[in-house]
């Protein structure tokens, strides 16, 4: 287009990069510097990954449709078009729907993850000829963002006679530590989105959504802002984390309390859990998933566990205490049953949600950490150049199974 400019990486449209602003930040003027995740795009895996499953061609198709935008209002919706289709197009993937491009197997949660990147960095650095703020760019960033992670596709049957399941993932993290990993909870939000389980009471309908791995995001309210205006109308709900190796653990009592590890953008916080209405915020939350059930079942491989363990600062106390049976009357949270990261977190800030809008005796809810989802043995140095290996994808897979069938169980057993 003759009287569009746009900037893109020095490695041209065939680099796919970048992770949007979160959307409580302020916005980078044109040509912003590429962010930390943005920045982890540019190594030789996240490309394989890219290349073998033939998300590398979104980026470039993205920037050709924004470069027809002429307007900001145009842009707007060549923005929440593209990542609407990138969200779509990973869920199709992993549900066997399209012709399998590339040698990866579709249950591979990466690509989506890597995919974003591209698109949102090329957002940051967009300098097109007409005017755009700072503020317009974040909320292109922010839409990018929503809609590439099902947040605001999620839509159940009318009617009765169906369930509804709400479950949550996240993306990959750790990547400084092994830029391969996957993340079995946002694979498993990829297979199960819009699909249908069924019980011995009826069908269960399955909606699904990714979350990014950053504090700042939080404090933003993408929690609350995407399950607000479900909860109410759900008859269960679970977020999902990757958790301790070997084992499934449903997390008893969620903790306030941010410990401080590095996120996606190597940023640490530690500090009380920052939410509204922080005068009545509590120091604990609890599940209302049946546990009891789901432990008691037979739902896979890997054993499942009723987490009830927490670490506390006892009642007129200064030194954290770590208390197998839960916390004690009076005490300040310091790490939930999931720890003190953002799994933790999400699940509290899902089930603080759940308890202010008056849902605690009718809504089960609560969070489920999975295995840690493992390469195959002899591929565990990051350094190997070795993507992905056949036991790595049946982990992976197995860890889907059996999400689905504590599911099911959950469902089955929820009035």
């Amino acid at each position: 287009m003759t009287h569009i400019r746009v900037r893109i990486s020095t490695l041209g449209l065939a680099l796919l990069a970048g992770l949007a602003a979160p959307p409580a930040l302020a916005a980078e003027g044109p040509a912003a510097a590429p962010t930390v995740e943005e920045q982890r795009l540019d190594r030789a895996a996240p490309q394989e990954i890219l290349a073998r499953s033939g998300f590398d061609t979104v980026t470039p198709e993205f920037v050709r449709e924004l470069a027809k935008a002429g307007s900001y209002a145009e842009a707007k919706r060549v923005v929440a078009k593209q990542g609407a289709r990138l969200w779509q197009r990973a869920v199709d993937r992993a549900q066997g729907r399209g012709p399998a491009v590339g040698d990866l197997t579709r249950d591979d949660d990466r690509p989506l993850y890597w995919a974003r990147l591209g698109m949102t960095r090329e957002v940051r650095a967009w300098d097109p000829e007409f005017t755009l703020t700072e503020t317009q760019r974040t909320s292109l960033l922010a839409s990018l963002e929503q809609t590439s992670r099902g947040q605001n596709t999620i839509r159940y049957p009318h009617g009765k006679g169906v369930k509804r399941i709400l479950v949550t993932g996240f993306d990959p993290f750790t990547l400084d530590r092994d830029i391969r990993i996957s993340n079995p909870s946002g694979a498993t939000a990829l297979a199960l989105d819009g699909t249908t389980i069924e019980t011995a009471d009826g069908p269960a309908r399955v909606e699904t959504a990714v979350f990014p791995v950053r504090w700042q995001d939080f404090a933003g309210g993408t929690v609350e802002q995407t399950l607000r205006p479900h909860l109410p109308h759900v008859d269960l709900f679970t977020t999902v984390s990757q958790g301790r190796v070997g084992r499934f653990d449903v997390e008893r009592t969620n903790g306030a309390w941010r410990g401080g590890f590095g996120d996606n953008e190597n940023l640490s916080r530690t500090e009380t859990i920052p939410v509204t209405d922080p005068a009545s915020q509590p120091q604990w939350t609890s599940t209302t998933l049946p546990y009891k059930d789901i432990v008691a079942a037979s739902t896979g491989r890997f054993p499942v566990y009723d987490n009830t363990s927490v670490t506390e600062i006892p009642a007129g106390g200064t030194t954290p205490v770590v208390r197998p049976e839960g916390p004690t009357p009076g005490s300040t949270a310091r790490a939930g049953g999931g720890g003190d990261y953002l799994s933790n977190e999400i699940a509290y800030r899902a089930t603080l949600l759940r308890d202010r809008l008056g849902l605690t005796a009718s809504l089960p809810g609560g969070h489920v950490h999975t295995p840690v989802l493992q390469f195959g043995t002899g591929n565990t140095d990051p350094s190997s150049g070795t993507v992905t290996d056949p036991q790595f994808v049946q982990n992976r897979l197995d860890i889907i199974a059996q999400v689905r069938s504590i599911l099911k169980v959950a469902a089955e057993v929820t009035d």
